[in-house]
């Protein structure tokens, strides 16, 4: 009878504080779950800032980046406009006399649905391949800048490229074939690739049973269509987001040395310095913009052509998925050496300020919010 007597307080005990211990669990899952929570919406917050400048930059240039496209893809209505600024300009006049005002931004409501996505998430993972790959002062090299700027490009250029394809196809429709989004998208699922062209002729003579069962049995799927041209947009992307945010890095500690920074840095307190947070004064920050833009731009712009005309094969050679090495040799046809480099000029225009202000917001949002 003592050992039970003994026993229960004991028993009241171990109650107590399991009880104790549960609640705190409880109360522990709770603070993670709002924590998660918390992370969630820091982590699009964070997205929202950092895509906000490349957004409106873009926007700004949409006309140009519509009569880029259209040269790169040779459309032809407006082929005999190349190659000078005058046809430049008569491309503008035309579009704006044709289509109105609406046809200089025709496919910007896609632009923007891709663009959103793609400059949240590449300078998002620019952050976080940067905390990868150089986790210490010691290891900020030119190769892991260039890595963590490429591997950014590569993940956004996934996940937002079936956007890209629908917002070429509708910039080079005429006023006379003007198509909804969801118009576009239906089409570009219903297309035949090249690959399925060839085997649905290689069945054909075949009994119906065999050919349908062949058909039903090709490892080919309508929703790669909206990939159609992602190797070139990968392989271009690899050196353009790697030169880009290398060159911008780069150019920005360049402009920080001892001998600029009186000239090119805002002033800061002492503290502020010890924590090597200096922001750049607007005019240098905007020539490491430019200059990242420029570099990024001339690397990769002939896989850019090839990438554009591959995308709109489907409407202008009347001929879906051509091929990097299909497209080459009509590129070349076309116009030569020169013809990879077609609109390179508007793209400067273009790119170049777009950049160099996305850049600009980047930094400042970055400082502002202590990102």
């Amino acid at each position: 009878m003592v050992i039970e007597h003994n026993a229960r307080p004991r028993v009241r005990q171990y109650l107590l504080v399991s009880r104790i211990l549960l609640s705190d669990a409880i109360t522990g899952v709770k603070l993670v779950k709002a924590g998660y929570f918390i992370a969630v919406a820091f982590v699009i917050l964070k997205s929202i800032i950092l895509a906000l400048p490349f957004m409106v930059a873009k926007t700004l240039v949409a006309p140009l980046d519509r009569v880029k496209i259209l040269f790169q893809t040779s459309t032809p209505a407006y082929v005999r406009y190349i190659g000078s600024w005058k046809g430049f300009v008569s491309a503008l006049t035309s579009i704006s006399s044709h289509e109105g005002l609406r046809g200089l931004f025709k496919g910007h409501s896609a632009t923007l649905l891709q663009k959103f996505p793609y400059a949240a998430i590449n300078f998002l993972m620019y952050e976080q391949m940067r905390a990868l790959f150089i986790s210490s002062p010691e290891k900020e090299t030119p190769l892991r800048r260039f890595l963590s700027g490429s591997v950014s490009g590569a993940t956004s250029v996934f996940f937002t490229y079936p956007l890209d394809l629908v917002r070429v196809r509708l910039a080079i429709e005429s006023r006379s074939h003007r198509s909804s989004l969801k118009g576009i998208c239906r089409q570009i699922y219903n297309e035949q690739s090249g690959a399925l062209q060839s085997h649905t002729t290689a069945v054909r003579g075949v009994s119906k049973t065999v050919s349908s069962a062949i058909e039903k049995a090709l490892p080919i799927s309508k929703l790669s269509n909206f990939y159609r041209g992602f190797t070139p947009t990968m392989l271009g992307m690899l050196p353009y987001a790697g030169m880009s945010f290398f060159t911008h890095d780069t150019v920005k500690d360049w402009l920080r040395r001892a001998e600029f920074e009186k000239y090119t840095t805002v002033p800061q307190s002492a503290a502020d310095r010890e924590s090597q947070r200096r922001p750049l004064k607007i005019g240098a920050q905007l020539i490491a913009g430019a200059l990242a833009g420029t570099i990024a731009q001339t690397t990769s712009y002939p896989l850019e052509v090839i990438r554009r005309r591959i995308q709109a094969s489907g409407v202008i050679q009347g001929e879906s998925n051509i091929g990097i090495a299909k497209t080459c040799h009509i590129i070349w046809a076309e116009r030569g050496f020169r013809g990879f480099w077609v609109g390179l000029t508007i793209g400067y225009i273009k790119v170049v300020p777009m950049v160099a202000a996305s850049f600009l917001v980047y930094e400042r949002l970055k400082y502002q919010f202590n990102i």
